[in-house]
């Protein structure tokens, strides 16, 4: 076990990590799934009461992983934002922050369903943003996991989570990488996300996290 497990997919080495993110070496790239940031901001505009201080704590893990990895670009595989109701000071001003500690960084979002609805990040923020799919090297980067004919498709949306069965009715749902030969999914990189039990399939490999730790289980 370790806080990366190394994989080859479409004939690249990637690092699945334990912060839910992937980290290319040869692209000196970061990717990351469905940050959400500002999420429980949305939800307090509606009224519901819910945590504070998630920006802050998906900040405080990326900017771990920017400290640790040596990255040129930084893609976003959509929902950066959450909604309409995250486009408020008190998700944007820590951003911004962010941004300005990391201006040399290339930061890139492929649009996803969330971001329709809030829309494209501010533009101090220096964000390229693109519709999907973006191509790089054999990958179709993606939000949607839908396959691509010639190309490996990485993407996220889904939000997945496996179940460890234990013994009797003990039971873990960790969140999971899935690679599969034509889709692999990334977990959400969010820390207030929710998740969606997938299966083993066919050809595939599922690769839980938990406990600052990468492993393989199918």
């Amino acid at each position: 076990m370790s806080a990366h497990c190394p994989v080859t997919l479409a004939g690249e080495s990637l690092w699945l990590l334990a912060e839910k993110a992937i980290y290319w070496p040869a692209q000196r790239c970061l990717l990351i799934a469905d940050a959400h940031f500002g999420k429980a901001a949305a939800y307090r505009s509606l009224g519901q009461p819910v945590p504070r201080g998630t920006t802050a704590s998906n900040l405080r893990v990326l900017e771990g992983l920017l400290a640790k990895l040596d990255c040129e670009r930084l893609i976003f595989l959509g929902d950066f934002l959450h909604g309409p109701g995250s486009q408020v000071e008190a998700t944007l001003a820590p951003l911004r922050a962010w941004r300005q500690r990391h201006p040399a960084l290339r930061v890139t979002l492929i649009r996803g369903n969330h971001d329709q609805r809030s829309g494209d990040p501010p533009a101090d923020l220096g964000i390229e943003v693109v519709d999907e799919p973006l191509s790089l090297g054999p990958f179709a980067l993606c939000h949607a996991p839908v396959p691509r004919p010639g190309q490996h498709v990485l993407a996220g949306h889904v939000h997945p989570v496996y179940r460890l069965q234990g013994k009797g009715r003990q039971s873990l749902r960790l969140a999971c990488f899935q690679l599969g030969p034509e889709v692999s999914l990334l977990p959400a990189f969010g820390a207030f996300t929710g998740g969606h039990r997938i299966a083993p399939m066919p050809d595939s490999r599922i690769y839980v996290v938990g406990e600052q730790r990468v492993w393989p289980v199918s």
